[in-house]
């Protein structure tokens, strides 16, 4: 199994329509082509769409070691407004990593390279397999 097919359980994420695009040991980026089902009542971009899309990076890269990792905290911070036909990207990046806990920073740009929103959260290694393995971006 590849941790796409993994995170395709993630319901909510995958019928938001994000995909995840690359993950490597403590690393992951995730896209999403914005439409009008992502719009809050002011047209731009539901606060609840970036942060889902900037959780699943999260959970591929957390997960990308080998064990269940859950969050333990998350914060957003929102930059900058984004609308229909923007893409957005997610890049997750490893900051902390020891025995049971991580810590992660997830930046979300969009198509032009310009910062949407920052987002960053902590985990807790369940110790439990994933059915999937990834090798470090060196290893490739």
């Amino acid at each position: 199994m590849t941790p796409q097919e993994f995170f395709q359980n993630d319901r909510f994420a995958a019928n938001t329509g994000i995909q995840l695009l690359e993950v490597h040991k403590g690393y992951a980026k995730a896209s999403l082509v914005l439409t009008a089902e992502h719009l809050n009542a002011g047209g731009r971009t539901q606060g609840g769409v970036l942060f889902t899309l900037a959780d699943l990076a999260l959970a591929a890269a957390a997960n990308s070691h080998g064990t269940l990792a859950f969050s333990l905290s998350s914060t957003i911070t929102f930059l900058r407004a984004s609308g229909t036909g923007d893409t957005l990207y997610a890049e997750a990046r490893e900051r902390y990593i020891g025995r049971a806990t991580g810590c992660y920073q997830i930046d979300i740009t969009n198509q032009q390279g310009k910062l949407i929103a920052t987002f960053e959260s902590s985990v807790f290694r369940m110790g439990d397999p994933v059915p999937f393995s990834v090798c470090s971006e060196e290893e490739e």
